[in-house]
């Protein structure tokens, strides 16, 4: 044997005893936090699609109207659905009863003028003919229908109103009834329910207007003739259905 030496093999590393294979290294941005990022990422995207997905849903059932398994909402919409028929209802009814008055109103306003002395004494036949018209509306609201608020607030207006002109009518038939130098105190109350009357109406009336233009049905003037100082509302310049 030759005492030639054999090159020696290079020494493998050093090794800590238990220690494990290498792994390799994680890329940029990774490490132990990439494992969490990966699975939040797929449910991040749902989320963001079911947002983008319940807008036209949403839509779609809205347009459905009120769903039948929920009770407020079918009573809300029946509520509204009643409401608007006894706006068209009351708004008619309150034309008719003007027709009827503007007559009592125009012999009142020659018998007893507001703001002025006392005019000529009615014809009797005249007065009564007032006392069945004004008697005659009181008994229409007599058993008023249950409304909205705002329907109920112009109906009970309108019924004050009336009631409130049936006394003047009735307190005028008794001033005549009276000497005439025994009138003055009955004809002049008589004046002060007729004006009372007439504003209260005003206010009624602006009311229903409101509630006619909130309903899609445009203004609607439904006002008894006044004159200044009776404290009367006026309907506005707007056009009749606009």
């Amino acid at each position: 044997m030759s005492n030639r030496t054999r090159p020696r093999r290079p020494a493998a590393a050093s090794r800590p005893t238990g220690a494990s294979k290498s792994r390799p290294v994680p890329a940029s941005g990774s490490g132990r936090f990439a494992v969490p990022v990966r699975r939040i990422a797929p449910v991040a995207i749902a989320f963001a699609l079911g947002a983008l997905l319940a807008g036209p849903i949403g839509a779609v059932t809205a347009d459905k109207g009120p769903p039948a398994d929920d009770p407020v909402a079918v009573l809300r919409a029946q509520e509204a659905e009643r409401n608007a028929a006894q706006i068209v209802e009351l708004t008619s009814l309150a034309r008719q009863i003007q027709g009827s008055l503007v007559p009592v109103l125009d012999g009142l306003a020659e018998a007893v003028p507001p703001g002025a002395p006392p005019g000529p004494p009615a014809i009797q036949s005249d007065v009564e003919s007032w006392q069945v018209v004004t008697g005659d509306t009181v008994a229409v609201f007599a058993n008023p229908p249950s409304g909205g608020t705002g329907v109920n607030i112009a109906r009970s207006g309108l019924a004050a109103s009336v009631r409130a002109l049936d006394a003047a009518v009735d307190t005028y038939a008794a001033a005549l009834a009276q000497p005439s130098d025994a009138r003055g105190t009955l004809l002049e109350l008589a004046g002060r329910q007729r004006d009372i009357a007439v504003a209260t109406w005003s206010s009624a009336a602006t009311q229903l207007d409101v509630l006619n233009v909130d309903a899609g049905n445009g203004h609607v003037h439904v006002f008894l003739p006044s004159t200044p100082g009776q404290g009367a509302l006026t309907a506005d310049g707007a056009p009749e259905g606009e």
